[in-house]
């Protein structure tokens, strides 16, 4: 876990606010993890990703994007395609999907949205039921 998802995991226990973390999307969205995953990822078109922070009840993802001052492989031609591939599959299976980087964790801003996007979710569940 980088600086910048310590520091956003700290402020969701501040907040009492529990997400997963390394949330299987692409193994739950094929039926979980066990046995033939590989085979139902590949039927599914999906692979193993994982999102930084999950509230699956929500369907909301934080994922924090960080090395792109380090030159890490989100920064790259392909590793920016494959991400792009990632966030692409979790909206079709409908998640909502925020991005952050290290200097939104640490200004507070990455918090403020993640708790207004749980409490807009939260708005709609309760107006559907």
């Amino acid at each position: 876990m980088s600086a910048a998802e310590e520091l956003l995991n700290a402020h969701f226990c501040f907040h009492k606010v529990e997400p997963v973390r390394e949330y299987r999307f692409g193994a739950e969205a094929a039926g979980g993890p066990g046995k033939g995953l590989r085979d139902r990822l590949a039927r599914a078109g999906l692979k193993d990703w994982r999102f930084d922070f999950a509230f699956p009840a929500q369907k909301l993802a934080v994922e924090v994007e960080g090395g792109a001052w380090a030159g890490g492989r989100h920064t790259t031609g392909a590793g920016f395609s494959e991400d792009l591939k990632k966030y692409d599959a979790a909206m079709r299976l409908g998640w909502t999907v925020y991005r952050c980087d290290p200097g939104m964790v640490r200004s507070g801003r990455a918090i403020e949205t993640a708790l207004m996007l749980l409490k807009l979710s939260e708005g709609e569940v309760h107006e559907q039921a």
